[in-house]
């Protein structure tokens, strides 16, 4: 059995759905957890420390430690606050898993700035400054797990959720530069793009979903990305309904010519458009154009 006795773990947006179903795995199996959600609406707006308490009450009557934070992630006070407070109470941080998010859907052209700006702060800022915040503790031991909440609405692109696909999308490019930064410090860093029956996607999934893709079913990965024996970094996997992939940014051979304008572009858009064979690096990626 995996386990994460004397491991310290911070879970955002724990209160309910996925973070929930994370920091109770995680406590069950040994972790100390630091429960945190501001306990608001689903659009962010209100507050109330009663959602990360719950969960709290829930890990200690079953025996496990736990402490209840509803600090911002998205300012730099809050999401300090919540890693002093994991340091304070458990001494250390090991794990973060940054969860925390807010739906704000709108068609692109009714979406406001504000709307727009207001995800991507709980999104990306959120999971920055925690992850921040983490980083020198992580960096002093020589060892971390980070583990960011990405979707399938960012890596594909989903209808009426432009921000909300910025954001996931952009978790991916932090997820990866965490990997190569990380790396010298054993910190991993990996990213989940989860399908899950929640409060943030009943409206969204059909009800026949609910029995299949309940949270638990994405812990599981979650609780292995974290653990010691994990070796994997910098990676992105989509989780749902028991089913676990790696999802691959990857560039095609493409078509390269000393000659090219926009008339050979379109006569070569077949070789533009090919797959295979593909590459994953930057750095594959500058040596094919030389």
């Amino acid at each position: 059995m995996l386990r994460f006795d004397d491991r310290v773990a911070i879970v955002t947006g724990a209160g309910h759905g996925l973070g929930r179903s994370h920091a109770l795995l995680l406590a069950e199996r040994g972790a100390k957890v630091v429960v945190n959600d501001l306990g608001g609406a689903l659009d962010g707006s209100g507050a109330s420390a009663g959602p990360a308490a719950e969960v709290v009450e829930l890990i200690t009557k079953n025996g496990g430690q736990a402490i209840a934070s509803a600090d911002n992630v998205a300012t730099p006070e809050g999401a300090q606050a919540i890693v002093q407070a994991a340091v304070d109470a458990f001494g250390a941080i090991d794990i973060v898993v940054n969860n925390a998010g807010i739906l704000r859907d709108r068609s692109f052209g009714k979406m406001t700035v504000e709307e727009f700006d207001a995800v991507l702060a709980v999104h990306v800022r959120g999971s920055y400054l925690v992850s921040r915040a983490a980083y020198p503790y992580m960096k002093e031991a020589g060892y971390g797990r980070v583990v960011n909440t990405s979707s399938p609405a960012g890596l594909f692109g989903n209808f009426g959720q432009a921000n909300y696909s910025t954001a996931k999308m952009g978790l991916v490019g932090l997820t990866k530069t965490l990997g190569i930064e990380g790396a010298r410090n054993g910190i991993k860093a990996n990213a989940i793009a989860p399908v899950a029956w929640t409060r943030m996607t009943e409206s969204l999934l059909p009800a026949e979903f609910e029995a299949k893709f309940t949270p638990e079913r994405v812990s599981a990965l979650v609780a292995y990305l974290v653990h010691d024996s994990c070796e994997v970094s910098g990676e992105v996997f989509t989780v749902g309904g028991g089913k676990v992939a790696r999802v691959m940014v990857a560039e095609g051979p493409g078509w390269r010519s000393d000659d090219i304008s926009p008339e050979t572009v379109a006569d070569n858009w077949g070789a533009v458009m090919a797959e295979q064979p593909y590459v994953l690096t930057a750095a594959d990626s500058m040596k094919a154009m030389l």
